[in-house]
């Protein structure tokens, strides 16, 4: 096999992975009782976009660029708000569980 074709073979599944992992830890850490542990890789994820952003805004000061930055920066915030999904999921059932375990204590 050359290895153009394990790159296209091998990349896409490594890529897969590093997705899925990122989900996991994301779940991970969203559940842990300190709510900031949840916000950190929405965090980091924010920052890459906002440098790509900035990089680009440097480069290019045309009017037509300006949609290019804008478009650049929805696109580079998808994973964002998908990790803010999966933080205010984990975090809303951890949430409930709570309150079911106070009244549950309230009830005795």
């Amino acid at each position: 096999m050359s290895s153009a074709v394990v790159i296209v073979l091998i990349f896409p599944l490594l890529l897969l992975a590093v997705i899925v992992g990122v989900i996991f830890l994301q779940i991970y850490l969203s559940k842990k009782e300190s709510k900031w542990l949840g916000l950190i890789l929405p965090i980091i994820t924010l920052a890459i976009s906002m440098i790509v952003v900035m990089s680009m805004a440097d480069r290019e000061a045309i009017s037509g660029a300006i949609a290019a930055v804008i478009y650049t920066f929805i696109i580079m915030n998808i994973p964002t708000v998908t990790l803010l999904i999966i933080y205010k999921v984990a975090r809303r059932k951890q949430n409930r569980r709570r309150d079911i375990e106070k009244m549950s204590v309230q009830d005795l």
